[in-house]
């Protein structure tokens, strides 16, 4: 889903019960030390030269770029996207290591989805939702509205935060494993069940989004209601510019 503008804790699979019990501990600890450490925004100032490589700033990230290959809600590689890197703006990248960090004594890690993503593939995806013959993806993205509303919903935009290189989709994966935690919902599936506030998912999966956001927000960074995986930067330092160098190593 694109902002429109921007305005507009869980158990992986073969968990025993007793793991279970430490993995739910583990993320109300994360709940808890979200509140009580919540950074407040910082400002900074930079440019293109100011983007890194995430991976150097967060060991253990795991890199899962969708829009560089097909599994995505288009159903191929999108436009601007010519390596599997995930890059961000210094400053966020640096406070993306900090969670890494920190959710690593409790046997978690991040898995992004995606990072900068340049105004060309806003472009893409922009053009993409205007042919309403490709519906390729719509049984597994957005089984429950019509591709002629994405852009009324908001689920597609002119323009997208990511361009800014201070916004991230990720989530919460097993350390160890590298598995996925159960979310309720996969990534970019448009509908109301991606909401971080949704009811109609588990208690567990809520759970695991609230224990996802603790950690972001412990380290300056904001959610967004209609997205349980996605993260903006408080102070981001380029609010205003939107980029389209290519994502390349």
């Amino acid at each position: 889903m694109e902002e429109a503008v921007e305005h507009k804790a869980a158990v992986a699979c073969g968990k025993t019960e007793g793991e279970a019990g430490m993995m739910r501990g583990a993320l109300m600890a994360l709940v808890l030390a979200g509140c009580a450490h919540a950074q407040a925004p910082t400002s900074a100032s930079g440019n293109r030269s100011g983007f890194v490589d995430v991976a150097s700033a967060a060991p253990g990230l795991v890199v899962d770029m969708r829009y560089y290959g097909s599994e995505n809600f288009i159903g191929r590689p999108i436009a601007g996207y010519e390596a599997p890197v995930c890059l961000l703006t210094a400053e966020a990248a640096a406070a993306l290591g900090r969670v890494q960090a920190k959710l690593a004594p409790f046997g978690l890690g991040l898995k992004v989805f995606d990072c900068y993503r340049p105004q060309r593939a806003v472009a893409d995806f922009v053009v993409w939702a205007k042919d309403l013959s490709d519906q390729t993806r719509k049984a597994a993205q957005y089984p429950n509205v019509e591709k002629s509303r994405l852009f009324e919903l908001g689920y597609i935009a002119e323009k997208s935060g990511h361009s800014r290189g201070s916004t991230v989709d990720l989530t919460l994966v097993d350390l160890a494993t590298k598995a996925e935690i159960d979310m309720g919902s996969g990534y970019d599936l448009f509908d109301t069940k991606s909401w971080p506030s949704d009811q109609t998912v588990g208690a567990q999966a809520r759970a695991n989004r609230l224990a996802l956001q603790a950690a972001m927000m412990g380290e300056g960074f904001r959610p967004l209601k209609e997205e349980w995986w996605h993260f903006t930067l408080n102070g981001e330092p380029y609010p205003e510019t939107y980029f389209d160098f290519v994502v390349r190593r």
